[in-house]
């Protein structure tokens, strides 16, 4: 999954991102604020990991703009980690929208275990499962297999990763970088055009249209998008866009 870690103690943001790292996530780490929001208006996280006490803009104040300006179909986790242990810093973090709190020093183990329980309750369809079903389709993990209305769809295994990825996130929109290392990894030679021209083969061998009940769509400066609809044609994932969506185009 990818994570996205706020500290200013360079040292500690290290420990982190490594024991996060070893339980097999992706980790982006944050030394400010304000650079964790520019990223945030860009980009797509799975779950943020933020420190209290940060010089120009405290975690609190990341997590109030989180909660206020993005609205997506599964609000994204927040574990705050911190140095302030009072009862009132814990209600006043839980109030504000954390998911959980620990205190530092940080255990390694405790930390790994807390992050996975976010992440389970917060995208339950990513559990283990011998076959993944989605209404007409069908994804075996184990065989990289999918089907559509029980007939064989021939892909490539990347087309199949990005085909579990965005059926796992319907509703919510995913940035380009998130959709690209999720699939390809951080390989920087990968060139941007080949994650759309992949989009389009998916689109098109899943028959992902609204007359099927799905639409695949762009987000604007963003990413992309699976929507899923009910028989009326109204979408049935309860999706408001995110106020992400909105800066990206604003700032594009």
């Amino acid at each position: 999954m990818r994570i996205a870690i706020l500290d200013d103690d360079k040292t500690q943001l290290a420990l982190v991102s490594t024991c996060l790292i070893s339980a097999g996530h992706h980790c982006h780490t944050f030394t400010q604020g304000k650079e964790l929001l520019h990223h945030l208006r860009r980009e797509s996280f799975d779950l943020l990991v933020l420190d209290w006490q940060v010089p120009d803009l405290s975690g609190l104040e990341v997590l109030e703009w989180v909660r206020k300006n993005v609205a997506v179909a599964v609000p994204v986790p927040v574990l705050f980690m911190t140095g302030r242990a009072s009862e009132s810093d814990i209600v006043d973090a839980l109030a504000a929208g954390a998911d959980d709190y620990m205190v530092k020093p940080i255990r390694r183990a405790e930390l790994v275990a807390r992050v996975n329980a976010l992440l389970r309750r917060a995208y339950p369809n990513l559990q283990p499962a011998e076959v993944l079903r989605f209404k007409q389709h069908t994804f075996d993990p184990h065989t990289c297999e999918a089907t559509l209305d029980g007939h064989p769809v021939e892909m490539t295994r990347k087309e199949f990763d990005l085909a579990v990825l965005l059926f796992h996130n319907i509703g919510r929109a995913l940035s380009r970088s998130h959709i690209m290392e999720a699939v390809w990894g951080r390989d920087p030679n990968v060139p941007s055009r080949s994650m759309d021209t992949h989009i389009s083969r998916v689109r098109s061998k899943l028959d992902l249209r609204p007359n099927r009940g799905y639409r695949l769509s762009p987000v604007y400066s963003y990413g992309y998008r699976l929507e899923q609809f009910d028989p009326m044609g109204e979408p049935d994932n309860k999706t408001v866009i995110s106020q992400i969506e909105s800066n990206a185009a604003a700032d594009a």
